[in-house]
């Protein structure tokens, strides 16, 4: 039976749907994240089609431009979609004019309750479900781009256009195609890719081979999306609704915040007594070490002080002792 898997971390809340032992859906939520889908909260006018959030930082947000309003006016908004980081650039929320009251949007753990499947809660005392489930190894391969199945692999790469995935491998194009959307249907429903999305097919025999795959697709993708038939180049795009980011963006797109919240699930985790000791690269301990509700939480945690090290010389994550 599918089972959710949450865990309330430092800094980062993770929820992992398993079926059979394996990850099939995961989702972090980190603090920071910025006006969640759903919140409503008031905003002010600041040029049309533009509004400042009363939130911290003041984001921006779009919205269809409100007529007859001047700049500087109030107004309460509730945003449909959440800030993105990209590649070189960053988006920010959309959102439209409400009446309703204000809140702050259902969170991660509301969202997963909604789907009415059982939900394990997680903590530090029992084993680590999450890890043994591949925790880990996802975020690898994310990381890497690279998603390796029986007889290939996917290469996945998120522009500012489109997330891209590449089917590559050896043998049968239609095997190889069926191999490959397989892999990928699991890639898109696991990491929450949404927006445009672009998948390149290896050759196949001719349009018999093509609507075998297209069928596929529909099958193994959970809708709603739409998609395009793979044409005679073996290219499919398909479109799924977006209003948060990915996981792909999430991990990519913020190296520091990623391997800072492993590096905190690590510490959770350490062994031994006397001071915890996190030592990393300098970007990822100044970045925990800002957050000083971050290390308060770990030493109630934990019950040990903490000690943040800076080593120029420590690769990705970092180790916590």
């Amino acid at each position: 039976m599918a089972e959710w898997l949450y865990e309330a971390g430092i800094g980062e809340c993770r929820a992992a749907l398993v079926e059979d032992g394996a990850i099939v859906e995961a989702r972090i939520e980190r603090d920071g994240d910025g006006p969640r889908v759903g919140a409503v909260l008031a905003a002010r006018l600041v040029e049309p089609g533009k509004v400042a959030l009363d939130a911290p930082g003041e984001p921006f947000a779009t919205l269809p431009p409100p007529p007859g309003l001047s700049l500087g006016t109030r107004l309460t908004v509730e945003i449909t979609r959440m800030a993105l980081r990209e590649r070189g650039r960053d988006k920010p929320a959309r959102a439209r004019l409400s009446d309703l009251a204000a809140g702050a949007g259902p969170d991660l753990r509301a969202r997963i309750a909604a789907m009415e499947l059982p939900i394990a809660e997680l903590n530090t005392m029992g084993p680590d479900r999450l890890e043994e489930a591949g925790w880990s190894e996802l975020i690898g391969h994310i990381r890497a781009g690279h998603w390796p199945f029986a007889g290939g692999a996917l290469w996945v790469d998120t522009t500012p256009a489109m997330t891209l995935i590449d089917i590559d491998g050896d043998g049968s194009g239609l095997a190889l195609a069926q191999a490959g959307a397989a892999a990928a249907a699991h890639v898109i429903r696991c990491c929450d890719i949404g927006g445009s999305i672009g998948i390149d097919f290896p050759t196949l025999g001719g349009r018999a081979e093509r609507q075998a795959i297209d069928a596929l697709v529909d099958e193994l993708l959970p809708p709603p999306f739409e998609r395009t038939a793979i044409n005679g180049f073996g290219l499919m795009q398909i479109i799924r609704r977006r209003e948060r980011p990915s996981l792909v963006e999430q991990v990519r797109f913020d190296p520091v915040a990623t391997d800072a919240a492993l590096l905190l699930r690590q510490a959770e985790r350490a062994k031994g007594a006397g001071a915890l000791q996190l030592t990393a690269r300098p970007a990822v301990a100044d970045h925990i070490a800002a957050r000083a509700d971050w290390i308060a939480e770990l030493q109630k945690r934990t019950g040990r002080p903490v000690e943040i090290v800076r080593d120029a010389q420590v690769k990705g994550v970092g180790h916590a002792q």
